[in-house]
């Protein structure tokens, strides 16, 4: 068990060392924190936090730097989430309020992650069960192929190509107008049960160009969006290479990979709180010398995806901690509000 003492020269180490990048001495600590005992004595208890596995000596002629070990006890117990400022919560509004539907959204909360924490940021689609479809257009482009295309309450736009077969335009006019009448307004699983019925009802001049469209339809309703992952910031990477205990690319590989991506969210996240996973707790083996740092966005009662960032273990935990937990409840808030 560590006392306050150790405790208070772990914070420092860890603090000092996120913002200065060295490894941090006995001496130094003693001027800058004001510990009020001897560099011998602070030596002593570095000895003990390295003996105990939370802080180690990358060579020897230096001082010492936190391990994955010191890194967690820091963030579980001595680290405090830094609450963001009247400007920084004003930025972040101004920075989304000119969305337009889910894709900017999520194009704007990715580009809005990265910038504010200086970190790799990855954001999940969002599935909104609750949204319906607002209109449903078909575009001739040639008498042979045309574009459905679906626009849900969310604001969401959906484009599939169709086989018009020929078909004249007053008969795609007329499906046109069948389809808003009889879908707008349900939500995802009313549409699979009500097309179940409704290709039986159109005219026989309609029903085969009717099957196809309506096949479509199904196929962008029921489609996951949460399959969907969307990353911003690769560029940070490069400024923590000599970070890392392996070369940037295994990293910039993982990152590549949207399974991956999707079970780091999924096992990091999944709640309404920041989660935080450092180093060798990631399961995946190229991102052990990163840490996750990721939460669920939605309402109260219903996470609709994740969101969080990937950077070096040398993290300013605080401050990237409130970002992702603010980025996360305005992105739910706005979302909800439509």
């Amino acid at each position: 068990m560590l006392d306050d003492r150790k405790l208070t020269i772990l914070r420092a180490i860890v603090t000092d060392y996120v913002s200065m990048r060295e490894p941090v001495g006995s001496r130094a600590l003693v001027e800058r924190y004001q510990l009020d005992v001897s560099p011998a004595t602070v030596r002593n208890d570095m000895a003990v936090l390295e003996e105990e596995g939370y802080i180690m000596q990358p060579h020897t002629s230096a001082g010492r730097i936190p391990t994955d070990k010191g890194y967690r006890l820091f963030v579980d117990r001595l680290g405090t989430v830094k609450p963001l400022s009247g400007a920084e919560r004003r930025a972040i509004e101004t920075f989304m309020a000119g969305a337009v539907d889910i894709d900017d959204v999520v194009r704007r909360t990715v580009r809005l992650l990265a910038q504010i924490t200086r970190q790799v940021a990855i954001v999940q689609y969002p599935i909104l069960s609750s949204a319906t479809i607002r209109h449903l257009e078909v575009v001739t482009l040639n008498p042979e192929r045309g574009l459905l295309i679906l626009v849900n309450s969310s604001g969401k736009v959906d484009q599939h190509p169709v086989d018009l077969g020929g078909a004249p335009e007053e008969t795609v006019a007329d499906l046109r107008g069948r389809l808003n009448a009889a879908l707008v307004g349900l939500a995802p699983s009313r549409v699979v049960e009500r097309a179940e019925r409704l290709v039986e009802e159109f005219p026989d001049d309609v029903r085969p160009l009717g099957a196809a469209v309506v096949a479509a339809i199904l196929e962008m309703v029921t489609a996951d969006p949460s399959t969907r992952v969307v990353v911003g910031g690769v560029p940070n990477l490069t400024r923590f290479s000599d970070q890392y205990e392996t070369t940037v690319r295994p990293v910039l590989e993982a990152l590549e990979e949207q399974v991956v991506l999707l079970r780091l969210l999924g096992e990091v996240a999944g709640t309404g709180d920041v989660t935080v996973r450092i180093g060798h707790e990631n399961p995946y083996a190229p991102l052990r010398s990163t840490s996750v740092v990721a939460s669920g966005y939605g309402t109260d009662d219903d996470i609709w995806a994740n969101l969080g960032v990937v950077g070096p273990t040398r993290m300013d935990y605080p401050s990237t901690m409130a970002a992702v937990r603010a980025v996360a409840r305005y992105v739910g808030r706005f979302l909800a509000e439509g």
